[in-house]
């Protein structure tokens, strides 16, 4: 982005919608409702697509540390203390 107006204007516009909204709500969110929203020129387009693939992107990795999680979780299981104690 380098200081671009369009691209900044679309990651701050896209960071005020997420907040509070659920992954899911998240989720839906569309590049057109972010350069209508903006009045974005056709060719500061790519601005509005590079803020909902970030968002897309940032839910996906969220999501794939959420399952690796609670597969560690499920693979370490602690002796109960008194079987340890025998």
């Amino acid at each position: 982005t380098f200081g671009c107006g369009s691209a900044i204007a679309s990651s701050s516009f896209t960071t005020e919608w997420v907040k509070g909204k659920s992954m899911d709500e998240a989720s839906k969110i569309q590049n057109s409702v972010i350069a209508q929203h903006l009045k974005l020129p056709p060719v500061k387009l790519h601005c509005s697509m590079l803020a909902e693939d970030a968002v897309k992107a940032a839910i996906k990795d969220y999501q794939s540390k959420q399952e690796g999680r609670a597969a560690a979780s499920e693979e370490y299981k602690p002796e109960p203390a008194s079987a340890a104690a025998q």
